[in-house]
C-alpha cells in the first residue's frame, strides 16, 4: 500500500477502505507518513469529504492510535458530556453531580482552558484543596460509591488526533467537518464512555458561527458516535453571549452552586436540563426526554442535587463547606463597575471578545504555560434583550489590580446598546439519531 496512491484516490472523489484509513492512521503515528502526504490527505478530505463510514473509521483508528481508557469496572451506563467550547460554560460542575444524585455513573474527564474558553479542571481547583489528579484505582472507586468523579486528561491519548490537529492548523484545513467531527469523537471514545451526550457551540463565542454549521457537525457526530457503538444524542446551543452571568473560574463555582440551589442564571438551568435529560435517558433512567427533566428538576427542587455537588468536593479533597459559605472561594480585591454610557437595551455582547477580556485579566490563558488567577473575572449584570438606563452597571469587573482600563474598553468595545432588541434563542435544535 503506497500513501500517494491513496492521497490520489481521495483526491479524485473516492470512499478509503477500512484498511486503508488504519495504515495512514498507523503510519502517521509512527512517523513513517511524512507531514506533506499527510498535509495533501487532508486538504483532499477538506474538497472531497468522507462518508459516514469513513468518518467513523477515521474516529475509531485515531481513538486507538494511544491508550484507550477502560471504564468496564464502573457498574452502569457512563455517560459522557462533551462541550465545543465557549464562555461561561459551567455546565459540567452543574451536571455532574446533577445526574450523579439520580444514581447514574459520571466518570468524567476534563481538560484546562486556554484562551477564552475556561477550562473544567481550573474551575475546579477554584475550591480550596479540591484535586483533579487521582489514581485509575480510586477514580473507579468513587465512581462506584459515589456516582461521580472528575479528573484531569492524562495518559496518552489520542496522539494520532494531537499531531493531525497541529497539522491541520497550518495547513488552512481546520474548517473540514469529517476531520473535526472525528477530532473530537476520537478522544470521547478513548475515554471510556457508553454514551455520549453533546453540546455543540453557535455564535460569536463558538467555533461554529452559523446554525447550519453546527447543525452539520452534530449530525457528524452523532452518526459517528452511532456507528462505532456509543449511543450519542445533540442539543445545538447558542455561544452570542457568554452562557449565564459569570466570566472566571471562583465566580462560575458559585454560578454553579446558585444553579444547584434553583436560583441560578435562567439561561444556565435550561441548558443543563436539555443536556442532563439526553443523559438520563441515555442511561436508561428513564423513559422519555420529558420524564427525564422532571428527575432533574426534582433533585434540585429537594437539595439532592446539592448534597451531591457537597460529597464529590469532599471526596476529592476539597472543602465542602464553600457550598454554604461561598465567601471562602477565593476573591478578587477590587470591584469595578462598567457604567452604561446611555439609555436603551442591550443589543449584543460579542461572547468571544468578553472571555478575552476576562482572560486579560488573568481568568484565561494567553498560552498553555500561563499562570490563571482564580478569584478574578467579570459579572454580566445584563444580557442581551435587557433595559438598561444610563449609569447602571453593565459588568462588574472582579480585578486583582486597579488599573483595568483595557478591559474596560475591550467590554465598552463588545457591548452594544440600541433602541430595541430580543434576546436570541439558547436552543437551536436537537439530533437524537
Amino acid at each position: 500500500m503506497r500513501m500517494v496512491d491513496l492521497i490520489e484516490k481521495k483526491r479524485d472523489g473516492q470512499e478509503l477502505t477500512t484498511e486503508e484509513i488504519n495504515f495512514i492512521i498507523e503510519g502517521y503515528t509512527r512517523d513513517e507518513i511524512p507531514d506533506y502526504q499527510v498535509s495533501a490527505l487532508a486538504m483532499a478530505i477538506y474538497f472531497k469529504d468522507m462518508s459516514e463510514r469513513e468518518r467513523a473509521d477515521l474516529t475509531l483508528a485515531m481513538a486507538r492510535s494511544g491508550d484507550m481508557i477502560d471504564l468496564s469496572a464502573i457498574e452502569g451506563v457512563k455517560v459522557d458530556k462533551h462541550s465545543t467550547g465557549g464562555v461561561g460554560d459551567t455546565t459540567t460542575l452543574i451536571l455532574a453531580p446533577l445526574v450523579a444524585a439520580l444514581d447514574i455513573p459520571v466518570a468524567k474527564m476534563s481538560g484546562r482552558g486556554l484562551g477564552h474558553t475556561g477550562g473544567t479542571t481550573d474551575k475546579l481547583e477554584a475550591i480550596p484543596g479540591f484535586h483533579v489528579e487521582l489514581a485509575k484505582e480510586e477514580f473507579v472507586k468513587l465512581v462506584n460509591e459515589h456516582k461521580i468523579a472528575v479528573v484531569g486528561q492524562s495518559g496518552n491519548l489520542t496522539p494520532a488526533d494531537k499531531k493531525l490537529y497541529a497539522l491541520r492548523d497550518v495547513t488552512a484545513t481546520v474548517n473540514s467537518i469529517p476531520l473535526i467531527a472525528s477530532s473530537i469523537m476520537s478522544k470521547k471514545i478513548a475515554s471510556g464512555s457508553d454514551a455520549i451526550v453533546l453540546d455543540v457551540k453557535t455564535g460569536a463565542g463558538a467555533f461554529m458561527k452559523t446554525v447550519e454549521d453546527a447543525k452539520e457537525l452534530a449530525h457528524a457526530m452523532v452518526s459517528i458516535g452511532n456507528n462505532v457503538g456509543r449511543r450519542t444524542m445533540a442539543v445545538i446551543s447558542d455561544m452570542s453571549q457568554p452562557l449565564g452571568a459569570a466570566v472566571g473560574n471562583a465566580l462560575e463555582v458559585r454560578e454553579a452552586i446558585d444553579t444547584l440551589r434553583g436560583t441560578g442564571p435562567k439561561d444556565l438551568e435550561e441548558l443543563c436540563l436539555a443536556l442532563g435529560r439526553q443523559m438520563v435517558f441515555l442511561a436508561g433512567k428513564a423513559a422519555s426526554l420529558e420524564e427525564a427533566e422532571e428527575k432533574l428538576r426534582e433533585v434540585i427542587r429537594n437539595g439532592k442535587a446539592l448534597e451531591k455537588f457537597k460529597e464529590f468536593i469532599a471526596n476529592q479533597g476539597g472543602d465542602a463547606s464553600i457550598v454554604d459559605d461561598p465567601g471562602k472561594l477565593p476573591t478578587a480585591a477590587y470591584r469595578i463597575e462598567v457604567p452604561a454610557k446611555k439609555d436603551g437595551v442591550v443589543a449584543s455582547i460579542v461572547a468571544d471578545e468578553i472571555g478575552t477580556a476576562a482572560m486579560l485579566l488573568g481568568a484565561g490563558r494567553a498560552t498553555k504555560e500561563s499562570e490563571i488567577d482564580l478569584a478574578v473575572g467579570l459579572m454580566l449584570n445584563k444580557k442581551i434583550g435587557d433595559k438598561v438606563a444610563v449609569g447602571e452597571s453593565l459588568v462588574t469587573i472582579h480585578a486583582n489590580r486597579e488599573n483595568v482600563d483595557e478591559v474596560i474598553e475591550k467590554i465598552y468595545a463588545n457591548i452594544t446598546i440600541a433602541e430595541q432588541a430580543t434576546a436570541p434563542a439558547l436552543i437551536h435544535g436537537f439530533v437524537t439519531e
